[in-house]
């Protein structure tokens, strides 16, 4: 299976998990998914407090490759797949 295939099934399993992951963890997975998907943060930064916090978080992973983030995301993911699934 490639790595993009391999994401994609991750996602959408993360997408279905039975609870939602704690502030931080889902921060942390949003932000992976961004620059696996998108790269580096190509809008301003908003205003809102939850908009910002989503913002800072993707910012943060600026310069990972999309092929790092993409396996960052899954290892993360799998690493609270028993927690939340």
């Amino acid at each position: 299976m490639s790595l993009d295939e391999q994401f994609k099934q991750v996602a959408d399993k993360v997408r279905n998990w039975k609870t939602k992951p704690s502030d931080d963890e889902n921060l942390a997975l949003y932000s992976l998914y961004k620059q696996a998907t998108i790269g580096d943060v190509n809008i301003a930064q908003p205003s809102g407090l939850v908009e910002s916090a989503k913002w800072k978080a993707w910012n943060g992973r600026k310069g990972i490759s999309q092929d790092d983030a993409k396996k960052q995301y899954i290892e993360n993911a799998e690493k609270l797949h028993s927690k939340y699934a």
